[in-house]
């Protein structure tokens, strides 16, 4: 009998049917099929090893068979189930590979995007920035001073006309300073500032810190800086997240103040000594600091409207003309008509006694235009106004006409009508009127103020004293008193007694009738602003003494019988 085929000798054993061998199933299902999971790969080899082994186990013959040939069939199945479960963790350890690649590249594209982003984010700013530092700059360059001559005038409009882009402006801080050359200030600068001390903090805002400093020598002086704690800068930082950017920012306040402070030159205005750029006190140079101005001013006491009520008429009127002969300055200015946008008491100062401006970040020589007589509308919490609009489209006397009602809203309510001399109160009355209803201009009202003045030093308001009052004193010249019983009156130059101002003996002997605690007063060689004599007021003395600067009226009947000398 002729021995079966190979073939058919073995199609009872899987392991030798070469077409539907599972480890090739396996592989075949693996190579489509390449991301399946690992555990279900790896649960599938496990099967397919033991599939092997029992295949083997179910071929007796065939493997007695393969054995009688010396091929040893076990082993090589064995063999190829191991090859077979090698193949299958090489291609879970691949799958994992190409897994981990991806989620590796996943991760790159997202930084790299994030910091594209982030780098956008941060232009997209610099420009915003940029962009407002040089709004801030168009609002400066139009209040430098002229160019002398034709060929620097047209440089000037040329190095001008090109806009920043970066935060430092160079340029501009060469003009300033050029112009406090021209304005023949004292040019302080950042040397000036080497050892000095600071004595005060005058006051902080939203942009600015005033502070209060003896220079080496022993000067005082104000410095006005940038405010670091300031809602400007913290707005700014918010906004623009640039420290540096964000000071030059807000110094352009500053350096818009020391322009208008070299072109408003007046006596009511602060005297500018200076400016530094740079580190303050350790020789700054332009640029440096990121920015860091400060301003050098004289130095002036702020103005304390509680005290200046409880003040004399004298010096509350003078504080009102001071601010009228201002605002009259202002109103023609080399800038044109300038309006003070922050009207404010705090906006002011007195340098020995006299009212000065030491703001002026917030002036404006903008005049508002306008088509129509509505377009020119001034807007007050309890009164509007309306100007006429002129024919060029401007509003007519528009900024002038609110410094008016500012001033008459802020100072002379408080200040002026209180405690006026009696021969004055009709001319108050007049000033109170025409500036509260805006029926004067400055012109006008500064007329008026001086027209009282005038009267008030000459003491023709006083036309109706009788001149009979002085006879019931006596007087007793180069004398002084001792021993001195005081009174109190209001308003008054001394807390401890009654001093006051009058223009003679006559209006002191008045002053004197009047107050029923008076007995005697004495005028000194002291006088006030406007020339007129100090007067003290007392209840009584003991005994006089010699002194060759006062002069002692008495009340008749209260003169001593023996003065003692």
């Amino acid at each position: 009998m002729r021995p079966s085929s190979p073939a058919k000798f073995f199609s009872g054993c899987k392991v030798t049917s070469g077409e539907d061998t599972p480890p090739e199933g396996v592989a075949g299902e693996v190579e489509t099929r390449r991301w399946k999971r690992s555990d279900q790969l790896l649960q599938r080899s496990q099967a397919s090893f033991h599939t092997e082994r029992a295949s083997v186990d179910e071929c007796p013959f065939s493997c007695s068979g393969r054995a009688a040939r010396g091929k040893m069939p076990g082993m090589g199945n064995s063999l190829r189930a191991a090859a077979l479960l090698a193949f299958v963790v090489l291609s879970i350890l691949l799958s994992l590979l190409i897994s981990s690649m991806q989620q590796f590249g996943a991760r790159i594209s997202h930084f790299s995007n994030a910091s594209l982003a982030g780098d956008e984010e941060t232009a997209s700013l610099r420009r915003a920035l940029i962009y407002q530092l040089n709004e801030r700059r168009k609002e400066i360059i139009p209040l430098l001073p002229p160019i002398d001559n034709d060929e620097n005038r047209q440089s000037g409009e040329t190095r001008f006309s090109s806009r920043l882009d970066s935060t430092l402006d160079y340029n501009l801080w060469n003009e300033i300073t050029d112009g406090s050359r021209k304005a023949h200030m004292d040019g302080m600068g950042c040397d000036s500032l080497a050892g000095m001390q600071a004595v005060d903090v005058l006051g902080s805002g939203y942009t600015k810190l005033v502070v209060k400093v003896n220079l080496a020598g022993g000067q005082p002086v104000a410095l006005k800086l940038v405010n670091e704690q300031g809602i400007d800068m913290g707005k700014c930082l918010e906004d623009f997240k640039d420290p540096q950017g964000c000071r030059e920012l807000v110094s352009y306040k500053l350096q818009k103040e020391i322009v208008l402070l070299q072109r408003l030159q007046h006596p009511n205005v602060i005297k500018l000594k200076g400016h530094c750029v740079g580190d303050a006190g350790n020789h700054g140079e332009k640029g440096t600091e990121g920015g860091r101005v400060t301003v050098i001013l004289e130095q002036g006491s702020p103005l304390q409207m509680i005290q200046l009520l409880q003040s004399p008429w004298e010096d509350r009127f003078r504080v009102c003309l001071d601010l009228v002969q201002l605002l009259h300055f202002l109103s023609q200015s080399p800038l044109g008509s300038v309006a003070l946008l922050d009207f404010q008491p705090r906006q002011f100062v007195t340098v020995s006694g006299k009212l000065k401006l030491t703001d002026l970040d917030d002036a404006s020589a903008e005049e508002t235009t306008c088509q129509t007589d509505a377009d020119c509308t001034l807007q007050f919490p309890k009164r509007n106004f309306t100007v006429p609009c002129s024919a060029q489209g401007v509003c007519e006397g528009l900024n002038e006409k609110r410094n008016i009602y500012n001033a008459y809203r802020y100072f002379f309510t408080y200040l002026l009508p209180h405690q006026a001399p009696p021969g004055l109160t009709h001319l108050v009355d007049n000033i109170m009127n025409s500036t509260g209803e805006l029926k004067a201009d400055i012109n006008q009202t500064l007329e008026a103020f001086e027209r009282i003045l005038l009267l008030y030093k000459s003491g023709l308001h006083l036309d109706n004293l009788p001149p009979s009052i002085i006879r019931d004193y006596t007087v007793m010249r180069g004398m002084g008193t001792s021993g001195n019983v005081e009174y109190r009156c209001w308003p008054s130059y001394s807390q401890q007694g009654c001093v006051l101002s009058v223009h003679s003996a006559r209006e002191a002997a008045y002053i004197c009738n009047y107050h029923s605690q008076c007995n005697s007063f004495s005028l000194t060689g002291e006088k006030t602003w406007t020339g007129r004599f100090l007067a003290s007021f007392r209840s009584s003395f003991t005994h006089l003494v010699p002194d060759e600067t006062l002069e002692v009226y008495v009340k008749k009947t209260k003169v001593p019988e023996n003065p003692p000398v």
